[in-house]
């Protein structure tokens, strides 16, 4: 049934041979890698300005005009940032994006700082993007306000499992969306362009009364790099396009830089549209209703293209996500083939996409939601950290690159990513202190403590590798060992485990605990009637406890006799349906995991498959009646 069902959510197997076939022309890859940077285009303009007007109620605010010198200036960062990260693509187009040029140029720590760092962001970005997709919903529809958290999981598991389904398959889905979201925003800017210079501009809401003149002092020169720290959330997911740049056809590089620069240049004037046109429409954070969604009902009143702008912006929003689960899964990949992280997350799934990474994702994503309860502007301060640092180590990584290479060219290029690095690391301590008590700490913690939890990682993998090696490994001697038989009662389960282990020792030994206290000599004689030979042990279990004993028994077992192992044979039976299980105890189950981490015990269980009752009607071999267990199951 479980099989079906994935079957009919996620699609049948692909072969390996056609992971090829699964990589994405430009335009597909743009709407996969492009919706993050785009949809943040739908709250950056709204944190700058948010930040603006922090201290409104104690007399410390600064001019909405200056949300447009600050938008501005983040353009002119996010071209630094491109031009940057044009060169990694045509370095490095294997991917792994700053884990990968910080590993091979600056070392392990930095890699691990850069890898952290993004998975931290990948994780974040989706709940943000997720969390701001149904504000967009909740502004247009205010009585799904309370519900916003089911909202979100839903959308969530939504995302995810297109995401399973396929990278071709989620780009096909998600591709529509993506660009009507590009329609539209479009359609919102110049409209609101236009009606402004043919009939003025209405206030989106009362215009808030501004200082008329700025005494610059310590305070206002925070809340001005606040504003500045809060609007650098546009530059998110500029980095899983050299992560995921595989994903791409060949000539990969060149089609991911074409790719990369064509959304840079899309982010660049939707952004800086959406925040003039909110300073000309006096448009300011309302408590459920976005800016967009004020900038969309003043220009064009709450007729069809408002509800197609809110929708499509909805839809953007919680499609964000997907850039992520493209990336997370790729970097987790890279991270669990150098040992850094399970290597589960290496593995490809069914549909040729990393299926472990991308239900990790998820988990972490609906974490996040849940802890901090849907609230967009609680999630945002949190996750500008991690990418910038990821944005930094990537450049100073590509500084040494070419300072190595000798190529044609290389000092010019090693100039171009050396000022990138200055001008992100710079953005980063930005950030970092004025995102400080909003969250950033946690950030700045999460981040060395996964760095340590991924070098513990690579330390167990090294430590299972020396164990297992065979470089000083000896051949043993004969084994010596004790077949112990936990027996729940007699039934013929018990009994072909008896043969078995007959057939693997001489020296067996059966055992049972007496729960119900029976009698001894009774129970003794139901055995030497069907297996004399083999001596069984009584336990008294005065707390009707059936683990406890058995352990403490093997336990003995294992002190008393000299031989190299004790082999724990399990009598089980098997239903015919699945739902049987939930009708039997499961004491053989949690006595294989309790003794699964003894040493010097090897378990086997002896399996006997209960047939149906047509079967047994045909008389294929049946004798008679089977009677029940007695004990145990």
């Amino acid at each position: 049934m479980l099989r079906h069902l994935k079957h009919l959510l996620i699609g049948n197997p692909l072969e390996t041979a056609s992971l090829q076939d699964q990589r994405l022309p430009k335009r597909s890859a743009l709407a996969v890698l492009a919706s993050d940077n785009l949809s943040s285009t739908a709250y950056a303009t709204e944190e700058i300005l948010r930040a603006l007007t922090a201290g409104a109620a104690v007399g410390l605010a600064l001019p909405l005009f200056y949300s447009i010198p600050i938008g501005a200036g983040i353009g002119l960062l996010t071209l630094v940032v491109v031009i940057s990260y044009g060169q990694t693509l045509h370095a490095y187009p294997t991917g792994g994006g700053a884990y990968t040029v910080a590993k091979e140029n600056l070392g392990i720590t930095p890699a691990l700082v850069a890898g952290s760092s993004l998975l931290i962001d990948y994780s974040l970005t989706v709940a943000v993007s997720i969390t701001a997709g149904v504000a967009a919903l909740t502004s247009a529809l205010p009585s799904l306000y309370d519900h916003r958290v089911a909202l979100c999981l839903f959308f969530l598991g939504l995302v995810f499992l297109a995401n399973l389904r396929g990278l071709r398959e989620s780009a096909a889905l998600f591709s529509g969306p993506v660009y009507l979201f590009i329609i539209a925003a479009y359609l919102l800017v110049f409209g609101g362009l236009i009606r402004y210079a043919t009939v003025g501009a209405p206030a989106a809401i009362p215009a808030p009364a501004e200082p008329q003149s700025v005494v610059w002092n310590f305070a206002l020169v925070f809340l001005l790099l606040r504003a500045f720290a809060s609007g650098c959330a546009a530059l998110t997911g500029i980095e899983a396009v050299a992560t995921g740049v595989q994903i791409f056809r060949k000539p990969v590089a060149r089609n991911a830089a074409i790719t990369l620069y064509i959304l840079a240049a899309m982010l660049g004037t939707l952004f800086l549209g959406i925040t003039v046109l909110a300073y000309l429409y006096h448009a300011t954070p309302q408590e459920g209703e976005t800016v967009l969604s004020q900038l969309s009902r003043t220009i064009f009143g709450t007729g069809p293209v408002y509800y197609f702008i809110q929708l499509s912006t909805m839809v953007i929003l919680v499609l964000a996500a997907n850039t992520s689960f493209t990336g997370f899964p790729r970097l987790a990949s890279v991270m669990a083939q150098d040992r850094f992280l399970p290597r589960q997350l290496a593995n490809l799934g069914d549909r040729l996409v990393f299926s472990n990474g991308i239900l990790v994702l998820s988990i972490a994503a609906a974490g996040l939601i849940i802890i901090f309860d849907a609230q967009v502007h609680s999630l945002i301060p949190l996750y500008m950290v991690g990418v910038f640092t990821a944005f930094t180590l990537s450049q100073s990584g590509m500084v040494i690159h070419w300072w190595r290479s000798g190529q044609p060219g290389a000092l010019r290029s090693a100039l171009v990513n050396a000022f990138g690095a200055t001008t992100t690391l710079a953005v980063l301590g930005v950030v970092a202190v004025v995102k400080f008590a909003q969250g950033a700490w946690l950030i700045l913690l999460a981040i060395p403590t996964l760095v340590l939890v991924c070098r513990q990682v690579r330390r167990h993998y090294y430590s299972v590798g020396r164990e297992l090696s065979l470089a000083d490994y000896e051949k043993p001697e004969e084994l010596l060992h004790t077949a112990v038989i936990p027996v729940p009662g007699m039934n013929r389960v018990v009994l072909s485990a008896v043969e078995y282990a007959r057939s693997i020792s001489k020296d067996v030994i059966a055992v049972t605990v007496n729960v119900t206290d029976q009698d001894r000599e009774e129970m003794l004689a139901k055995w030497n009637a069907w297996a004399p030979d083999v001596p069984l042990v009584i336990l008294n279990s005065p707390y009707r406890s059936i683990a406890g004993p058995l352990l403490r028994f093997i336990d003995e077992v294992q002190d008393w006799r000299e031989d190299d192992v004790v082999t724990v044979v399990m009598p089980e039976f098997v239903p015919t349906r699945w739902w049987h299980q939930l009708l039997h105890n499961q004491t053989s189950l949690w006595l294989k995991a309790a003794l699964l981490f003894k040493p010097r015990i090897v378990l086997t269980s002896v399996p006997h498959h209960i047939r149906s009752r047509e079967r047994r009607r045909a008389g294929k071999g049946d004798s008679g009646p089977i009677p029940p267990p007695t004990v145990g199951h």
